[in-house]
């Protein structure tokens, strides 16, 4: 992320570490877990045209520093994000999230509101599937002990993190995530021993009574909701999608991305832009941010077909229209 501001700030959680992109109204980017704000470097690179983007490393990930034993769970993850905006002095953002990380921002917009200027949800833990079955026995292993050993493995050889038995599965082409980029995630958690005992913490932190807790409080959220959701993610089935769409009130109609995974952020970040850009851009006209420089760019017709993904094959790509629900 060498293009972007690499930048921290003090906050009661910890010394918090962001990339930074742009100027104007905020763009909040959250990550999920094992990840860090390197996610989002294909967001930040399009879209600090018209946001200032702010990528976030959550605690116990990426550059965060923080105290050994604090509270790492999610609850304690949306608070650190209020710290953040507080310290930054920032009232209000556009959140958007992905894994746990959108877990983590469906807290804090249910909390706070009136932060929230408008949501991107993607494919990310919902109410009661969380974990998610298909992400258990990882839970399992990290409350069993091996996870330093597991990190050294996947950092050692670089194809175990591409193989179906690891993080395969949260990619549409697992053989073109870089080893550069493997690095970038995974070699801060294992910079020292407290570092790794912070991810533990987190993952075994993991329970659904922080995500059922604020169903009430979604239903109450009237901030326009942009439902963007992977239909071949092992984890999170689209059904969730309609769960949320049903569960918000300010939420469009999900738009599925066919043959897409958990990771699409990366993998099909030219059409997510696209849809994000314009989310962003409907709803700056509807708080009425626009100063009559940024202009809507990119076609607003019921789908558009995404050329560079499933090995030559097109996939039609829906615009928000109604779809099959999926189990």
């Amino acid at each position: 992320m060498g293009e972007f501001a690499n930048r921290s700030i003090a906050t009661p959680s910890g010394r918090i570490s962001y990339a930074e992109a742009g100027s104007g109204p905020v763009a909040l980017f959250v990550h999920g877990v094992l990840l860090n704000k390197h996610l989002w470097r294909h967001q930040l690179a399009e879209l600090s045209a018209i946001r200032r983007c702010i990528a976030v490393d959550l605690l116990a990930h990426g550059d965060t520093e923080i105290a050994p034993g604090q509270d790492v769970s999610v609850t304690a993850n949306a608070n650190m994000l209020r710290e953040m905006l507080d310290a930054l002095h920032i009232d209000q953002v556009d959140l958007i999230g992905n894994d746990s990380g959108e877990g983590i921002a469906q807290i804090f917009a249910a909390v706070k509101p009136d932060r929230v200027r408008t949501l991107t949800l993607t494919n990310c833990d919902t109410h009661d599937n969380w974990p998610p079955e298909a992400f258990k026995p990882f839970v399992d292993m990290v409350a069993g002990g091996g996870l330093r050993d597991t990190l050294n493995v996947l950092l050692a050889n670089k194809a175990v993190y591409r193989s179906q038995e690891a993080l395969g599965p949260a990619y549409e082409r697992p053989e073109k995530v870089t080893d550069e980029d493997i690095e970038t995630y995974l070699r801060p958690l294992v910079r020292n021993d407290q570092r790794t005992l912070d991810l533990q913490r987190f993952v075994t932190s993991f329970d659904n009574k922080h995500t059922v807790s604020i169903a009430p409080k979604l239903r109450a959220l009237r901030a326009p909701t942009l439902i963007v959701w992977a239909t071949d993610d092992i984890y999170f089935p689209v059904k969730w999608a309609y769960w949320l769409a049903g569960a918000i009130p300010g939420a469009k109609p999900p738009v599925e991305l066919e043959g897409a995974r958990l990771f699409f952020p990366e993998e099909r970040a030219r059409d997510f832009n696209r849809l994000l850009r314009d989310h962003l851009l409907n709803g700056e006209e509807s708080a009425g941010l626009s100063d009559g420089r940024l202009r809507r760019t990119g076609n607003t017709g019921a789908h558009l077909e995404d050329r560079d993904h499933g090995f030559g094959r097109n996939r039609r790509l829906l615009r928000g229209a109604p779809a099959t629900r999926r189990g």
